[in-house]
């Protein structure tokens, strides 16, 4: 859309820590990082969306935890509802709230804002 309308579409990423099978020696964790696609009147309202998802998927995960953090970026055009787009895998030593504040909390990072 380039006349600037709203798609009513949202991207929002949200993270994971998986336990048990998928820890390696080492004490070292296994992170995912998922993008999943909302269609929503708000940045908010996708949020929510996203979270009551993302907690299903965490404990699909048997057992796995959703660390809480959702972050949103309004798409321009509209693609299909509740569709993954991006999923990464990282292994790491650190604890949850380490992980974070190494790679998304950093305040280093660049986040578009609700306008």
């Amino acid at each position: 859309m380039t006349d600037g309308a709203h798609s009513g579409w949202y991207a929002v990423r949200c993270l994971f820590a998986m336990e048990g099978v998928l820890e390696l020696e080492g004490g070292e964790r296994t992170y995912e990082e998922r993008i999943t696609l909302w269609q929503a009147p708000s940045r908010e309202a996708a949020i929510e969306r996203a979270e009551v998802e993302a907690r299903a998927y965490a404990a699909a995960l048997a057992p796995g935890q959703f660390l809480e953090l959702a972050q949103s970026y309004q798409l321009f055009d509209a693609p299909a509802d509740g569709v993954e787009v991006f999923s990464l895998l990282r292994t790491s030593d650190l604890s949850p709230s380490n992980y974070l504040n190494a790679f998304f909390d950093t305040g280093g990072e660049r986040q578009q804002d609700s306008p």
